[in-house]
């Protein structure tokens, strides 16, 4: 068989010749490591906590939630603070980039529940508004 082949902008033509048969199906080998059959279980009910039973309460406009999971490493509000719509509230950190967390409206900050350095969820409230 031949093959064209660019190295350096400069173009080959070679022949190779197939030794072994591609149709037989081979296993992986990974070594003397025996191989040993996948189980998968299903995951365990996460418990209600107090908190999270409260949470279903609250209005959801009065929360700002994170969009990604990663590292709180700004927090730009603190409790009592008056915001516009669109200011910075928290900056995050995930896989090297930032993210930038702004007000979803105009309100009163009532709780700021992360810290500079604080690892966070997707989804998790990050700041309540009265």
């Amino acid at each position: 068989m031949k093959l064209q082949i660019g190295i350096d902008g400069k173009t080959y033509e070679v022949e190779v010749e197939v030794v072994e048969d591609d149709a037989i199906q081979r296993q992986p080998n990974y070594g003397p490591y025996p191989l040993v059959p996948a189980t998968v279980s299903a995951p365990l009910p996460a418990a209600r906590t107090q908190s999270a039973v409260a949470e279903e309460n609250v209005d959801e406009e009065k929360l700002c939630r994170s969009p990604v999971a990663g590292v709180v490493i700004k927090v730009n509000v603190e409790t009592g603070q008056t915001i516009e719509a669109n200011d910075l509230i928290v900056v995050l950190e995930a896989m090297k980039m930032e993210t930038n967390v702004t007000a979803p409206s105009t309100g009163k900050v009532k709780n700021v529940r992360v810290a500079q350095g604080d690892p966070v969820k997707v989804n998790q409230v990050v700041v309540e508004f009265e």
